[in-house]
């Protein structure tokens, strides 16, 4: 079984025992499915909008190792739901091109990059505007507002990043952490952080410092929240860049997801940590 049949297979798993992201629960909540121009041609884009006004927006990229993943599955769909209805946000899910049929780096980041630029301006200029992902889409996430950061133009208010995949080779867990993830079935082997990295960049040398972004210079990236995992190799990626962070002076929280695995946005909201983690993120974007 290769990586998309195994996400496929995931993703039925989880249709299966919590229902599918279609039917949650959108009361309250404007979609609409439209498309952008990008470099690259057009990129799908789910627009989320709660009744009245809404008190900002969020720009969210799904996760999926860059060469799986979508705005339909719980992450991206179902967060989108929930982060509109709970921060009051208008949310743009940004269907970017995966690293599958010839696409690499840094297509991904070009079409994330876009979709912020657009959702900037379709944001009234009084309201904060954040950008955020999963997993992957974290760092593509970050990788736009480096390059936004790095232009001068104006640059999101917030980050929110979900379990980032920020760094390559992954960081080593703590003794600790490693005894206590030894029952975990599901884990990232450095084979299959290598996989990843060589699919999405080509090489696995002299990678690209934006391509896995916790490489590249960090300082006036704005107010950053990071949700990790409890039980995720990838841990230890959002407890180095939280450390990164604070280092050079970019305010940073952190919420660690008790008993959850990677990927845990997506599982069911019904779920107390994901429920929980979603609530993190709807303070900060408040905040």
């Amino acid at each position: 079984m290769d990586a998309a049949e195994g996400t496929e297979a995931a993703e039925a798993f989880v249709r299966a025992h919590q229902g599918d992201p279609a039917d949650w629960d959108t009361t309250g909540i404007a979609i609409e499915d439209t498309a952008i121009e990008g470099p690259h041609g057009p990129i799908p884009v789910r627009v989320y909008r709660p009744d009245g006004d809404a008190a900002g927006a969020l720009l969210w990229a799904h996760g999926g190792g860059f060469l799986a993943g979508d705005v339909d599955m719980y992450e991206g769909h179902v967060v989108s739901v929930e982060l509109a209805r709970r921060a009051r946000v208008a949310v743009a899910s940004v269907n970017y091109r995966l690293a599958v049929d010839g696409v690499r780096y840094p297509v991904p980041i070009d079409d994330v990059e876009a979709a912020w630029r657009w959702w900037r301006e379709a944001t009234p200029a009084n309201l904060p505007a954040a950008i955020g992902g999963a997993s992957a889409g974290a760092a593509l996430a970050m990788a736009a507002a480096l390059r936004v950061r790095d232009a001068g133009t104006r640059a999101p208010d917030a980050l929110l990043l979900a379990y980032p995949f920020a760094h390559y080779p992954n960081p080593a867990l703590t003794p600790e952490q490693e005894a206590a993830m030894a029952a975990v079935p599901f884990r990232f082997s450095p084979l299959d952080v290598e996989g990843m990295v060589r699919n999405y960049t080509g090489r696995i040398s002299d990678v690209p410092t934006d391509a896995l972004p916790g490489a590249a210079r960090l300082d006036g990236l704005p107010r950053t929240a990071i949700l990790a995992s409890e039980y995720d190799d990838l841990r230890a990626s959002a407890d180095l860049l939280e450390r990164q962070l604070n280092e050079v002076g970019v305010p940073v929280e952190s919420y660690l997801a008790a008993g959850m695995t990677h990927g845990h946005l997506n599982h069911s909201p019904r779920v107390g940590e994901v429920s929980a983690s979603l609530d993190f993120f709807a303070k900060a974007l408040g905040a």
